[in-house]
């Protein structure tokens, strides 16, 4: 196991001190302006909750750190750069395709053991991000289904930010040959309207993580 972290959250939903990312990430995603960083020990995230996250990202900034900030503004933010650990209580989703667009199938397994949950396809005619779409939504309604909380990881920005919007952007056209996937959206765009889930939908680290549990080994 890797060394116990804790991460401060100055600015986010609910500031304060949190033993684990997956906490943090639910205090600070898609907050505008979260300010929020780890550190090694309890003692240091005290120390610098206290100090204000002026100290570390702007105004009170020492030449050097201000050098290093200019380098994270052109890459990520110093906030950023900590995945934290897998919640290997969860599903894993991803899709394999052959051609973008092309026929689209895809699949959820148990993060821990690969075992596989659910699958779907081949979809006639898709695109990997729509198919990316449909297996977190498939795995919500699986889990609500059985009364699950558990977490579910995409690789796919663009399907979680979907998923986050209840609303599909995508310019695959709506014809004969692509019936089947936009069927298969719009039910889904509508179960996302009309339920709710208490399940965290995280991005999958794959820089950090290596590839998501779900691959296709297409790539």
């Amino acid at each position: 196991m890797g060394k116990q972290k804790y991460y401060v959250v100055w600015v986010g939903k609910e500031p304060g001190i949190y033993t684990n990312w997956g906490e943090c990430q639910l205090q600070v995603n898609q907050y505008t302006g979260a300010k929020f960083k780890s550190f090694e020990s309890k003692a240091e995230a005290e120390k610098a909750y206290a100090q204000g996250w002026k100290s570390f990202f702007g105004g009170q900034q020492s030449k050097s750190q201000a050098g290093t900030a200019a380098k994270s503004k052109r890459s990520k933010s110093v906030a950023e750069v900590d995945p934290g650990e897998i919640d290997y209580d969860s599903i894993s989703v991803d899709v394999g395709t052959r051609g973008n667009p092309g026929p689209v199938e895809y699949k959820g397994v148990d993060t821990q053991t690969g075992d596989i949950i659910f699958s779907c396809g081949p979809i006639q005619k898709g695109t990997n991000n729509l198919g990316e779409f449909l297996a977190i939504v498939h795995a919500l309604a699986h889990l609500k289904k059985i009364g699950s909380t558990k977490t579910v990881y995409s690789d796919s920005m663009n399907a979680l930010k979907w998923v986050r919007e209840k609303k599909v952007v995508s310019t695959l056209v709506r014809d004969a040959s692509t019936k089947e996937i936009w069927d298969l959206v719009d039910r889904a765009e509508h179960w996302l309207r009309t339920n709710t889930y208490e399940n965290k939908v995280l991005k999958w680290q794959t820089k950090s993580w290596g590839e998501i549990k779900a691959d296709y080994g297409r790539k």
